[in-house]
């Protein structure tokens, strides 16, 4: 039996990025707190493989297309949720890319603004998008996914730091304007994943991670579904531009 202020049954839920990784973990999470999923990602027929999964624990999925530094594509997709589902609850902006793994004079522009376009517009566009539909419903959830780099210099990673960086900051600055609609925006801060996105990271990390993970080893995504629900809950409707770090303990070093 599902606690009351955790239970999600009937809120309509937008993943980006949520079929695999870190966003699967929180698709899977929501899904059985018993939220409906809308999963969304340039790569349709993942989105509708990880639907059909997904559907499995009772709830309606709905896989889109999209492109999230794309505006029109951005629109197209909030308005064929509302067409389907009636609504948007709750969105969760997880689509990101781990970037250039280069030094800042090694960057090109183009890997510049292939990062921010993704890690941040893509916020952006999203939360504008989905807004607008909260407004009007007069409450409403959005959590983005930053990460530990939002706090910390990472080497070679200019591009995705500030990236996260400013999705932190949007984080707290859309929490500010927003809530006096009764919706809250937070944000979830990552630290080493197991995830298909960084498999590079992962391989340099792994040698080292006692040493840098003070619990002594890589998170599975599973792990980041309690945070999520709670954070599209009503467990948390007194958060207004928090941002919870979920690291094994790095930034305690």
């Amino acid at each position: 039996m599902k606690l009351q202020m955790f239970d999600l049954t009937g809120k309509v839920a937008v993943v980006t990025g949520g079929y695999r990784g870190i966003g699967l973990g929180i698709s899977k999470g929501l899904a059985e707190a018993g939220a409906n999923i809308v999963l969304c990602a340039r790569h349709l027929d993942a989105c509708e493989e990880v639907g059909l999964e997904i559907e499995k624990l009772g709830v309606k999925t709905l896989a889109v297309r999209c492109d999230v530094s794309h505006p029109q594509q951005v629109e197209d997709l909030i308005a064929i949720t509302v067409k389907k589902f009636g609504k948007v609850d709750i969105l969760v902006n997880n689509a990101g890319i781990t970037g250039s793994a280069k030094a800042v004079t090694e960057m090109s522009i183009e890997e510049w603004d292939e990062t921010q376009a993704i890690n941040l517009k893509g916020i952006f566009l999203c939360s504008r998008a989905a807004a607008k539909e909260m407004i009007k419903e007069k409450k409403g959830k959005i959590i983005n996914v930053t990460s530990i780099g939002s706090f910390r210099p990472l080497p070679h990673s200019g591009d995705y730091c500030a990236s996260k960086g400013g999705g932190l900051m949007l984080t707290r600055v859309m929490a500010l304007e927003l809530i006096p609609y009764n919706i809250q925006v937070n944000a979830i801060c990552p630290g080493l994943f197991d995830t298909q996105l960084n498999p590079k990271g992962r391989e340099r990390f792994e040698k080292e991670v006692k040493k840098l993970v003070p619990i002594g080893r890589i998170a599975n995504p599973e792990e980041i579904k309690g945070l999520a629900v709670f954070l599209a809950s009503a467990a948390s409707d007194y958060m207004v531009g928090s941002a919870i770090v979920i690291d094994g303990g790095i930034m305690l070093r």
